[in-house]
């Protein structure tokens, strides 16, 4: 197995700098609650969450930033501290006064970044030193153990690269294909928190590689003789390769949906399996409410109607997450009854809780045009004709908004009409059916002469290579002169 060294260096904190941003509104038609961060996630993933907020939502700013602050003094990574501090500080200048300035709220704990990076000094020796002996001694696995420690030092000290570089360097001692498996599944964790969506399918494919290896090798030894114990290993087994499997679906959606790729993320997820099978990255990495909502934002932008009543309505393990986000099920029942206004509110209820989250925030914008443009598609598609006012009425737009919306849809071509503008009237293309057929006959035609043509041509060269293969004083009969003729002439 190759080792793909990632040499870039991430960025951490990206998602604090949303260029161009205004300030998302908090309010009782965009409600957002701090409790779905400290109920739903834990250590890196929900600090990161609470940055984000501080750095977008001036009225949230302050009880996120003492909710970040109390988290992070429990970890020991400083830079992750001082992201906290500075996110807060930027927020507070630029509020213009609406929010108490730092030194009124917080003092920078150096005490706490000395007394950290002293320990972090420390723990870094003491590792690398048994490293060095380890190395010295040639003890390969302890040589493994020793730089996975190492990956998960530097993992935890906001050290990204150099986590990476140690995991992906303990490949080299993994003797068997569980140690393989346990290694990328650490660094797909690291990808995940640093949201390298790039290099995550690498390591997804390396895992699938390394799973189905180690079950074929656990398969025939490791059964029991008893036929209650065989059946217990065999079930204990089938969980924890479903473990793994849900999270390999899980980073592999992940990147798909951090690289744009809607419709292979909505079909990534919907392949995770049930909530327990998330394991230790249940609130760690992801929580089953992000689940649903990016299966859901994904497939409502991508699947047509048939596949969304088939693959998530009717689905009951993924009922399980939909049950986690009551509101998931509203939209996607008035998307599939055809209840388009009540739809987009809904979406723009929740659209400062999807600008929020570490995942979607960069996609959200992208996700809502094509949620939006697939219900102008689909309510049209069964008119001939219809007047711009009654579908701005059923989507709750101006009419000039909707004419807008409509004509971007002509000119890329999803929907085959023109505006009657002086009128405000959608018509339909119409096309004449019988040139159409037409058309197509002409076509079958020209396909059968094209297929004819090359079928004689197989049939002649079979011939040709019979009458080279065969004796001349076989070759008897007036069909044979013929082709004897034809084939010298030619």
């Amino acid at each position: 197995m190759d080792i793909d060294i990632i040499e870039e260096n991430v960025p951490q904190f990206e998602s604090i700098k949303l260029a161009g941003k205004r300030p998302l509104a908090v309010d009782e038609a965009h409600p957002f609650e701090l409790e779905i961060i400290s109920s739903g996630y834990s250590g890196r993933s929900a600090v990161e969450r609470y940055i984000q907020v501080i750095s977008q939502c001036p009225s949230l700013a302050l009880p996120a930033f003492q909710a970040a602050l109390e988290l992070v003094l429990q970890m020991s990574d400083t830079t992750l501290y001082r992201a906290v501090v500075t996110s807060y500080e930027q927020t507070a200048i630029a509020s213009n006064g609406e929010l108490p300035p730092l030194a009124d709220v917080h003092q920078l704990n150096q005490h706490w970044l000395d007394d950290m990076k002293q320990k972090n000094q420390a723990q870094r020796v003491k590792l690398e030193t048994e490293l060095k002996t380890y190395t010295s001694n040639m003890i390969k696995e302890s040589i493994r153990m020793a730089y996975r420690d190492l990956g998960d030092f530097y993992r935890a000290t906001g050290d990204h690269a150099t986590a990476l570089k140690h995991y992906t360097k303990s490949r080299e001692f993994c003797t068997t294909s569980q140690h393989v498996l346990e290694m990328c599944l650490s660094v797909l964790e690291l990808l995940i928190e640093h949201r390298n969506y790039a290099h995550m399918s690498t390591y997804v494919f390396k895992a699938d590689a390394a799973l189905d290896a180690t079950s074929i090798a656990r398969g025939p030894a490791a059964a029991p003789t008893a036929p209650a114990s065989a059946a217990t290993g065999k079930d204990k087994a089938a969980a924890e390769r479903e473990k793994v499997q849900s999270k390999l679906d899980v980073s592999i959606a992940l990147s798909y949906l951090g690289q744009g790729n809607f419709e292979k993320a909505a079909q990534a997820f919907l392949k995770v399996g049930s909530v327990k099978s998330l394991g230790d990255w249940a609130g760690r990495l992801i929580a089953p409410s992000d689940v649903a909502i990016y299966t859901t934002l994904c497939a409502l932008s991508t699947f047509s109607r048939q596949q969304i009543r088939k693959q998530i309505l009717n689905n009951d393990n993924f009922g399980v997450y939909i049950e986690q986000e009551p509101y998931v099920r509203e939209l996607l029942e008035s998307y599939m009854g055809n209840r388009f206004k009540l739809m987009l509110e809904i979406l723009e209820r929740y659209s400062t809780r999807h600008a929020l989250d570490l995942h979607l925030a960069y996609h959200i914008a992208a996700l809502t045009n094509q949620i939006r443009s697939r219900a102008l598609v689909q309510y049209f598609q069964p008119f001939a004709s219809i007047k711009l006012e009654r579908m701005s009425t059923a989507f709750g737009w101006t009419v000039e908004e909707l004419e807008r919306q409509v004509v971007t849809l002509i000119q890329s071509g999803e929907i085959q009409a023109r505006v009657d503008r002086q009128n405000k009237i959608l018509k339909a293309k119409e096309t004449d059916q019988r040139s159409a057929l037409f058309a197509r006959a002409i076509k079958s035609g020209e396909t059968m002469q094209v297929a004819n043509r090359k079928l004689l041509l197989r049939m002649r060269l079979q011939q040709a290579d019979l009458i080279v293969k065969a004796p001349r004083s076989q070759i008897t009969g007036h069909t044979s002169e013929y082709l004897l003729s034809d084939y010298y002439m030619s």
